[in-house]
């Protein structure tokens, strides 16, 4: 008997450790699947870890042309001279893709689970594909930019967001909430992420969030405001994300994959505005092109011409390059839910963290898809290690014509 009790002791304490272990991991789910090098798998298996909402392929694929070559550039950073190759072991990269001039030149897959078809989570690069979306519905009447947020989402009404535009959210200039603080499990970031892995109420983190300034008057990157600007589309077009994205993007456009928006755990299931579109890095090329070309594709016009425009830089003072502020790299500026780069060709792009690229330089007529796997979120580092790079691919390809 005494053996058979310490047997059961030992076993109710190992229940115990494991019990302890389950919630440790629950709370702490967002730590360990973006660290390395876990974050390799997660960031190409989104789908295996949340519910999703899938965007079809189109009905009519229509691959790239491919002239595939190695690319001989290099590019000067932190006093030496530094290859492609530096770059993707530097930045871990995950998947590389260049288009010049609508042809696909350079494709490669440095991640341990990337491929052709994989398809990778973009977190804030998302933002742009909202706002491509957005000029859509625009143009369709569905929306203004003069819309007020609660005219759409009235259970918003009486918070931060109560007075914010559509045009302000889209310039990330609402007046609701604070720093987008990874680091800090408090800032409205943390609280959100927790809300939507947890089974939370992403409304409630919403509505918690203070008036830091009069609407339109000062940048606040924020992803809950692009949450917000999601959830209006939706309202305004009464579609969902992944169906108005399927019509409106991916059939025109000729993707060759589905895509998909990974949804909140809790009810009502929604999609993340901000941050949940998973695509392949060669579907994600396509909108890089689509915006070089200023809205068209194949001869059929997708995105306004105004919008594309508009997403090269708003002509706002404090939406310049250098004048953001708050400890953002100087390189950038804002529009639309797009990173400026300013410069002779007003270049642009899409930025997730953990070092998501789609670099747009329409004068170039070059597009970069970089996915990558960062350690951090944030990495001031990488980020101008990897704006150094793009600038100097991008000036080789327009060198070689």
């Amino acid at each position: 008997m005494m053996l058979n009790a310490r047997g059961l002791g030992g076993a109710a304490v190992a229940g115990a450790g494991l019990a302890a272990g389950a919630v440790w991991l629950w709370r702490n789910q967002g730590v360990v699947a973006t660290g390395r090098p876990v974050n390799e798998w997660t960031f190409t298996h989104m789908s295996a870890l949340m519910p999703t909402d899938t965007v079809p392929r189109s009905p009519r694929p229509r691959p790239f042309v491919r002239r595939v070559r190695t690319l001989e550039c290099s590019y000067e950073f932190d006093g030496r001279r530094r290859t492609l190759e530096d770059l993707h072991r530097r930045t871990h990269t995950t998947g590389f893709a260049v288009v010049h001039r609508g042809v696909l030149v350079h494709e490669s897959y440095p991640g341990r689970f990337a491929s052709p078809g994989a398809r990778f989570q973009l977190f804030s690069l998302t933002k742009s594909v909202t706002s491509m979306l957005v000029g859509i519905a625009l143009e369709e009447g569905a929306l203004s930019l003069d819309d007020q947020a609660v005219s759409h989402l009235p259970e918003l009404a009486g918070s931060a967001y109560d007075g914010a535009t559509v045009g302000h959210l889209l310039d990330m200039c609402s007046g609701a909430g604070g720093v987008e603080d990874y680091t800090d499990p408090d800032a409205p970031i943390g609280r959100f992420e927790r809300a939507v892995t947890g089974g939370g109420s992403v409304l409630d983190v919403l509505r918690s969030l203070p008036r830091a300034a009069e609407p339109g008057t000062a940048f606040n990157y924020s992803t809950l405001d692009t949450q917000v600007l999601g959830q209006v589309l939706e309202a305004a077009t009464g579609t969902p994300l992944a169906r108005y994205a399927a019509r409106r993007l991916w059939e025109p456009v000729g993707a060759e994959s589905d895509a998909y928006y990974f949804l909140t755990r809790g009810r009502p299931r929604t999609a993340l505005g901000g941050g949940s579109f998973n695509a392949t890095v060669r579907d994600l090329a396509r909108l890089g092109v689509l915006m070089a070309h200023g809205g068209i594709w194949d001869g059929r016009r997708v995105v306004p011409a105004a919008w594309a425009e508009r997403s090269r830089g708003a002509g706002l003072p404090h939406l310049e390059v250098g004048a953001l502020g708050g400890g953002l790299p100087a390189h950038y500026g804002y529009a639309n839910q797009w990173w400026t780069l300013g410069g002779e060709h007003r270049a642009f792009t899409g930025l997730g963290i953990h070092g998501q690229f789609l670099w747009v330089d329409p004068v170039a007529d070059v597009v970069v898809v970089k996915t990558s796997a960062w350690p951090t979120a944030d990495d001031p580092e990488r980020d101008a290690e990897t704006v150094a790079a793009l600038t100097a691919l991008t000036a080789r390809l327009a060198q070689d014509g």
